[in-house]
C-alpha cells in the first residue's frame, strides 16, 4: 500500500468514525438503537449504496465480529453492578439457556412449517436469532429508568446467553448428522462451566494485582484491566471453553473491585466499546447487497413475529415459573429481548461453513434484526410506562469514587463526587464516622477548596478528598457508599458499617484527629478531618 493510498484510507476512515459519533446523538435523541444507524452507514458505503464498495468476506467479518463481541461484553461486564446481578443471577442463568433451548424449538419449528426452510436451516435460524443483544441491550436499558431487578436480569441475560448460542450455531452448521440434543445440552453445560471458572479466576488474580501493584501512570490502569479482561476470553477458548462468558465474568469481578483510577477506566472502555460497535456495525453493512433482501423480506417478517409474540414471551414465562416475579415485568423482559449485531455475526458461522442456503440465512436474520429492533427500542419506554414499571426516583445516586494508590506512604487518596440525589447531602463530615485511619482533608466546592472541620456540612456536588490507609481503604469506602444510600442514620437504617462511635472513629460533633491519615495528609501536604477549619461550609478558602 502506497503512502498516497493509506491517507486516502485513513481520511476515510475519519470521516466515518465522525459521521458514527454524530449518528450515537442521533440515536440518542430518537430512541433508536444507534447499530440500526451504523449499519445504515454501511450499507450506504457498500454495494448498491454511494461509494459501491464491493465487499464479500463473511469469514474476516466473522473474526472482526468476534473480537467486536468480546469488547462489547468487557465494556457491559465492567459497567455491570453486582448488587444488582447478585440477586437476579439465577433467573438470568436460566433465562439463558432453558429459555434459549425453548425460543430455538418455537421459532425453528415457525421457520420450517411456515417458511418451509428445511430443518438444518430452521434450527439455524431459530439459535441465531434466541441471543439477545448485549450492545442494544445495554445502550438502550441505561437510557431507560427500569428497576434494578429487571435491568439486572436483561444485562446479565445477554452477557450470559451468547455462549451456548454460539455452541447450538456451530453445531448445527457442522458437516454430517446433528448430534443428540443430550450431547448438545453435556457439551454446553461443560463448556459454560469452564468459561465460568476461567472468567472467574482471571477476574480475581487480576483485581489482586490491580489493587496491590501501583503502577506508573494512571493510564495504564485501563490499558491492563481491558488486556485482563481479554485475556480471560483467550484462556477460555484455549482451555475448549465458553470465552464470551469468561470475558463477561472477568470484567464484572473488575468493575465490582473498587479499583484505583476507576472513572478513568470506565471511561476508557466505553469509548473502546463504542468504536467497537461502530466498526463491528458498519462492516456488517458493507456485508449486506440490500437488494438480495427483497425476496426474504417477507419470511423474516413472519420468523420474526413468531419469535417476539410467541417464542420470546414462552421462554421468558415458562423459565422464569419457579421464580417470584409479577407478570407485568415478565410481560416487559419479553418485549426487551433486543436484537442485534451478534446474531448477524452468527448468521455468518453457517456461510463460512458452506452450509446449503447459507445466504438466505444471513438475509433473513438481517431483515429480521432491523425490523425487530426498529420496532421494540423506541416503544420500550412506552411498554414500560403501560405495564406502569419504573425506577424509584427517590433512590440514591451512588457515590463516584476515584481511588490512587499511594504505594510508597502505604496508603489511598479517594475523591469523593457527591451526585444530586445522594443522601450524603446535609451531613456533617463528623457524622460521616470514618473507621480509625481514614479523614476527609479538603473538600472542593464549585471551583473553591477548603479545609473542613467536623461541622462542615457536605453538599450535593461536593468533592471530597479522602486519604486512608491501606488497612482501612475498603472500610472507609464501604462507610462513604453506605452514607450516600442512607445519610447519616445509615447503620440504624440496615446499610453499610455500623455507626456506633467505636475508638478511633470521629464523633459527629467532633473528636480526635486521626493520627495515622493525618500522618498521611502531612506527607502530601494536606490537612486531617479534625484540623481547624472554617466549619461552616461556606466554601470560603482557609489555611491548614
Amino acid at each position: 500500500m502506497t503512502v498516497h493510498a493509506l491517507n486516502e484510507l485513513l481520511l476515510v476512515c475519519s470521516l466515518v468514525l465522525l459521521v458514527a459519533v454524530a449518528a450515537v446523538r442521533i440515536s440518542s435523541r430518537s430512541g433508536l438503537p444507534s447499530l440500526l444507524l451504523y449499519l445504515g452507514i454501511g450499507i450506504a458505503l457498500g454495494q448498491d449504496g454511494i461509494f459501491d464498495v464491493k465487499f464479500d468476506n463473511a469469514e474476516l467479518t466473522q473474526v472482526i465480529g468476534y473480537a467486536a463481541l468480546v469488547v462489547i461484553l468487557a465494556e457491559g461486564g465492567l459497567g455491570a453492578k453486582w448488587k444488582e446481578v447478585k440477586p437476579v443471577l439465577p433467573a438470568a442463568a436460566v433465562v439463558s439457556t432453558v429459555g434459549v433451548g425453548i425460543s430455538v424449538g418455537i421459532t425453528a419449528s415457525a421457520a420450517h412449517y411456515l417458511v418451509g426452510l428445511d430443518w438444518r436451516q430452521a434450527l439455524i435460524i431459530g439459535a441465531v436469532v434466541s441471543s439477545t443483544d448485549a450492545a442494544a441491550v445495554f445502550s438502550v436499558l441505561r437510557r431507560v429508568p427500569l428497576p434494578p431487578r429487571i435491568t439486572g436480569v436483561l444485562e446479565a441475560e445477554s452477557g450470559f446467553n451468547d455462549a451456548p448460542v454460539v455452541i447450538l450455531v456451530v453445531a448445527f452448521s457442522a458437516a454430517g448428522p446433528v448430534e443428540h440434543w443430550y450431547v448438545l445440552v453435556a457439551e454446553i453445560a461443560l463448556e459454560l462451566a469452564i468459561g465460568a471458572a476461567i472468567g472467574i479466576a482471571v477476574g480475581w488474580l487480576g483485581s489482586l494485582g490491580l489493587r496491590h501493584v501501583a503502577l506508573p501512570a494512571s493510564g495504564l490502569y485501563p490499558i491492563a484491566v481491558m488486556a485482563i479482561a481479554v485475556s480471560a476470553y483467550a484462556a477460555g477458548a484455549m482451555a475448549h471453553g465458553s470465552g464470551f462468558l469468561a470475558v463477561y465474568l472477568a470484567a464484572m469481578i473488575l468493575g465490582n473491585s473498587k479499583l484505583p483510577h476507576w472513572p478513568a477506566t470506565r471511561g476508557f472502555a466505553d469509548g473502546l466499546g463504542w468504536l467497537a460497535q461502530i466498526g463491528m456495525f458498519v462492516l456488517l453493512g458493507l456485508l449486506v447487497t440490500p437488494h438480495d433482501l427483497v425476496d426474504d423480506f417477507w419470511p423474516a417478517i413472519v420468523v420474526g413475529l413468531v419469535l417476539t409474540m410467541v417464542a420470546r414471551p414462552l421462554s421468558v414465562f415458562l423459565s422464569l415459573a419457579p421464580f417470584r416475579m409479577p407478570a407485568r415485568e415478565k410481560v416487559l423482559m419479553s418485549w426487551a429481548g433486543l436484537r442485534g449485531a451478534v446474531p448477524i455475526i452468527l448468521a455468518t458461522i453457517p456461510m463460512v461453513s458452506g452450509v446449503q442456503g447459507s445466504t438466505r440465512i444471513f438475509n433473513i436474520v438481517f431483515v429480521l434484526v432491523i425490523v425487530y429492533t426498529l420496532i421494540q427500542g423506541p416503544t420500550l419506554p412506552w411498554v414500560a410506562n403501560k405495564l406502569n414499571i419504573a425506577d424509584d426516583p427517590a433512590e440514591a445516586d451512588d457515590l463516584g469514587i476515584e481511588s490512587a494508590p499511594l504505594e510508597r506512604l502505604r496508603g489511598h487518596l479517594l475523591s469523593v463526587d457527591i451526585p444530586a440525589k445522594s443522601k450524603m447531602h446535609g451531613v456533617e463530615v463528623g457524622e460521616l464516622r470514618l473507621p480509625a485511619g481514614a479523614a476527609v482533608t479538603l473538600v472542593v466546592r464549585e471551583g473553591t477548596s477548603f479545609v473542613p472541620s467536623p461541622a462542615t456540612v457536605l453538599r450535593r456536588g461536593d468533592e471530597l478528598l479522602v486519604v486512608a490507609t491501606d488497612p482501612v481503604r475498603d472500610r472507609a469506602e464501604e462507610r462513604l457508599r453506605a452514607v450516600g444510600e442512607g445519610g447519616k442514620l445509615a447503620g440504624w437504617l440496615g446499610t453499610g458499617s455500623p455507626v456506633a462511635n467505636a475508638p478511633g472513629m470521629v464523633g459527629p460533633h467532633g473528636g480526635s484527629a486521626i493520627p495515622q491519615a493525618m500522618k498521611l495528609a502531612k506527607k502530601l501536604g494536606g490537612a486531617g478531618a479534625g484540623a481547624p477549619g472554617n466549619g461552616n461550609g461556606s466554601g470560603t478558602k482557609t489555611s491548614p
